[in-house]
């Protein structure tokens, strides 16, 4: 019995063997990592449906993160190839020298995130702040958000105690009655709302006053590098996620409530709190740009990184050609030839 499970290993070994040399012979890696965050995107339209795995033909291994700092860590250390991350921790990663590059907009985010206060708190608006305790995830596009609502209402956040929570942490500490506020995205968001809470401002609202901020797909520099293929094929299946948006939300809002375990309803609801781009729109000034001519997400990255300077939460921003030279359209252009 030892030797037949012994050559039964052997036989394995060799096929596994065999598979990758196969796949490296092919000029694709073995496996692909993607970092992830559970927000109802287009992102999860695509793994929901195998869309990555049937249009890259690799294997893909997912790993969930819970804000964009995580996955500047782990982009930094080389633990995944592509992840997502929001706006603001791209900016500061981009600042920081991680070695990514933005590749895609998953989502613009609108009133997918938004400052809830509880009811009774007699929180109204920014300036009720004070004295209060929120939270909010650090290095995430949300304590971004909260800096800037403290700047445009001429509150000094020192006046409140802000406190670095994940989702799932400040959600416990809202049902614990330890927090009056917090800044967070779905699906936290309507937790809190439903928990005796109310929105008091949304990031569209920020946004409208020159603060725009967005989930961004980043890919490790040296994948990207030598897997171009791979990674237009990965923003192809993105593109494809969109366009299934907009022509039968219905479906779309399907596959998201399977993979996240949300009811349609919800799943819906919540995908149309944020706005969708495909890789048409994203080839727009508004966005990523061309390759010639980068556009306008590379002057929000460095507007953002020149805030978090401000606000002494980073220690120093690049000039705008760093930014630019974070932004690669390239991969979208070659996915819409």
């Amino acid at each position: 019995m030892r030797t037949r499970r012994w050559l039964i290993g052997v036989v394995a070994g060799l096929v596994a063997a065999v598979l990758a040399a196969g796949a490296e012979a092919q000029g694709k890696p073995n496996k692909v990592t993607i970092g992830y965050q559970v927000i109802p995107n287009g992102e999860i339209v695509a793994k929901a449906l195998g869309w990555h795995e049937k249009e890259m033909g690799v294997k893909i291994e997912w790993k969930q993160f819970d804000s964009g700092r995580d996955v500047n860590t782990a982009m930094a250390a080389g633990g995944i190839d592509i992840g997502l991350a929001g706006s603001s921790p791209v900016a500061n990663g981009i600042a920081s020298g991680v070695p990514y590059e933005v590749i895609w907009i998953y989502d613009v985010i609108a009133d997918n995130e938004a400052l809830v206060a509880r009811k009774g708190k007699g929180i109204s608006g920014v300036k009720d702040l004070v004295g209060k305790k929120v939270a909010t995830p650090f290095g995430s596009t949300t304590h971004y958000h909260l800096l800037v609502a403290f700047t445009v209402f001429g509150v000094d956040p020192k006046q409140a105690t802000i406190l670095d929570m994940q989702p799932p942490d400040m959600l416990a500490a809202w049902q614990r009655g330890d927090i009056d506020a917090g800044f967070v995205w779905e699906p936290t968001l309507i937790k809190l709302v439903e928990n005796n809470g109310q929105i008091v401002l949304s990031s569209r609202a920020l946004a409208e006053k020159g603060y725009m901020t967005a989930d961004l797909a980043v890919a490790r520099k040296a994948f990207a590098q030598k897997y171009p293929d791979l990674v237009a094929a990965y923003v192809k299946s993105l593109s494809r996620a969109t366009d299934l948006y907009r022509k039968d939300p219905k479906e779309a809002a399907r596959a998201v409530a399977k993979e996240i375990r949300l009811s349609e309803a919800e799943a819906l609801r919540q995908m149309k709190t944020m706005i969708h781009l495909n890789g048409k729109d994203h080839l727009g000034a508004a966005y990523l740009g061309t390759s010639s001519k980068k556009g306008g997400l590379a002057k929000a990255l460095k507007d953002a990184a020149d805030f978090l300077v401000a606000q002494k939460t980073i220690r120093s921003a690049p000039a705008l050609a760093a930014f630019e030279q974070g932004v690669n359209p390239s991969y979208v252009e070659r996915a819409m030839k």
